[in-house]
């Protein structure tokens, strides 16, 4: 590894500095690096080490936000879901979505009335619509109560969060951004019309840098950046942790169901990683420095609450992982943590002489990720006179992405042909994850060199490319190897990293 420079070298200057490397802030400064800003990333830990990797991993409109009338937030994350599709065909996929009809909560004409608005509100092109089924005959009704006779079928996607992080984060240092996780922001002062940074690695080691514009997309701790500004926000934001469960499979077709609680709130029960089902989300206030875990409490609560539905229930000991994320969400001043808006704002704060900006991203969800960079970017365009800063990311696929949407397929054949050790296994998780990148590591694979699912060349891969430092980063965020590697495989890999890291 490269050490780090010593604190006194000459101070690096950028345009952009964004401060987070959750979705939000991997996205927009993919966004600027593409426009020709010269940028730098900080990130205390692991990029999508936080949030945006503990999310239900959907792409999708959210259709419980109707009921609380947020049809501007529907509407652009609608749009968003086969802009993102698109673009990102190998981590995001279409998801037919089971939403079962349950006597005494939402009348039937209203989740009727709520799925043809959803349909239509976003400009839906490629996915299919809403259809009635009878649950008899519908093989989703197989693994629910049998006296769920009726419901609907509807259309949103699945994404790979954490790659989906990652793969930004690839694609702005493509276009030459500076991507540093694991140095945390420890200073942010205005001088002479730039701000000045100070940052602090895990060794202890310190770096400065110069950026005329400055983006706080610090997610959770997006209130402690401003403070290191010399900033206070206009808005509160509210904390709300979100957990989820993943059990053995529960059913065998690939139908996500849609649950709503007779506390008014839902659940999603999806398939997972092929032998397993995750189910989730809860909405729980959280207090900055409480652990991020689900708590016993909750995982109790999605068991409880998925098995009012499910023809066998599960209880908390068939849980084999659980995982809880923060949202930042801006606080509305309702007393359900579950109504906080899901939109984003943006605080704008110029300094006394109107130079050295300081752009925050409040709120946002996964969905809106590209749409939020690509606003948050022309928002800082004033600041940078006589460029030309064109908007791009709609149409340029992220890393792997370039083949067609309905390409998947195609893509694994013509992988198992170049590949022929791979097994369908192997190129089904390859080309979801890596898409057309997957060659290029697997050309220095070798079939016997492995840690339980991954390819030895796959890890060097994610430490040479994708910024990878410790087995945890490996298996739970660049992949999910760890649900199905043993514990001497884990520790191998645990191994394997130090071994690299110390070259």
């Amino acid at each position: 590894m490269v050490a780090a420079q010593p604190f006194d070298r000459l101070t690096e200057r950028f345009d952009i500095a964004v401060i987070g490397g959750g979705v939000n802030g991997c996205g927009i400064a993919r966004d600027a690096s593409g426009r020709g800003a010269s940028v730098l990333l900080l990130e205390k830990g692991d990029l999508g080490g936080g949030t945006s990797s503990a999310s239900t991993k959907l792409i999708h409109g959210g259709l419980r936000y109707l009921e609380h009338y947020q049809f501007a937030l529907v509407r652009e994350a609608l749009t968003e879901r086969e802009t993102l599709w698109r673009i990102a065909p190998h981590i995001i996929h279409p998801m037919r979505f089971v939403l079962p009809h349950q006597a005494g909560l939402r009348p039937r004409w209203l989740l009727r009335a709520g799925l043809w608005i959803y349909d239509h509100l976003g400009g839906r092109k490629l996915l299919p619509p809403t259809r009635s089924i009878d649950f008899r005959t519908h093989p989703a009704g197989r693994a629910l109560r049998p006296d769920l006779r009726r419901g609907w079928e509807y259309s949103d996607a699945w994404v790979d969060d954490a790659r989906l992080v990652i793969l930004n984060a690839r694609d702005a240092a493509d276009h030459g951004a500076t991507i540093m996780p694991r140095m945390r922001l420890t200073s942010a002062l205005r001088e002479g019309g730039d701000w000045l940074l100070t940052a602090h690695g895990g060794n202890a080691s310190s770096r400065q840098f110069r950026a005329h514009a400055l983006v706080n997309a610090a997610g959770p701790g997006v209130l402690d950046v401003l403070a290191l500004g010399g900033v206070r926000s206009a808005d509160r934001i509210r904390l709300v942790r979100g957990s989820h469960i993943v059990v053995r499979r529960l059913f065998e077709h690939d139908f996500a169901y849609f649950f709503q609680l007779r506390d008014g709130r839902i659940l999603f029960a999806i398939p997972y990683e092929d032998a397993f089902t995750m189910i989730g989300t809860t909405d729980r206030d959280h207090v900055a420095g409480e652990p991020i875990i689900a708590s016993a409490e909750e995982i109790a609560y999605l068991c409880t609450g998925a098995s009012e539905y499910l023809s066998t229930p599960i209880t908390p000991a068939d849980v084999v992982w659980s995982f809880a994320g923060v949202r930042p969400l801006v606080d509305s001043g309702d007393g359900k943590p579950e109504s906080a808006s899901r939109g984003y704002r943006f605080e704008l704060d110029q300094g006394d002489n109107g130079s050295a900006p300081l752009l925050s991203v409040l709120g946002g969800k996964i969905t809106t990720f590209r749409h939020l960079a690509q606003e948050a970017v022309d928002r800082l365009a004033p600041f940078f006179p006589g460029r030309q800063w064109r908007r791009w990311t709609a149409d340029a696929p992220l890393p792997g992405g370039n083949f067609p949407v309905t390409g998947r397929a195609a893509l694994s054949r013509e992988i198992g042909a170049e590949f022929p050790f791979l097994t369908n296994a192997d190129r089904a998780r390859l080309v979801a994850a890596y898409g057309t990148k997957a060659r290029d590591w697997l050309t220095k694979a070798a079939p016997a060199r492995r840690f339980g699912p991954l390819f030895e060349a796959e890890v060097d891969y994610a430490i040479d490319r994708e910024w990878a430092m410790s087995a945890e980063d490996m298996m739970w965020r660049r992949s999910k190897a760890g649900l199905r590697m043993t514990s001497v495989e884990q520790a191998a890999l645990d191994d394997y990293f130090k071994e690299r890291l110390a070259r």
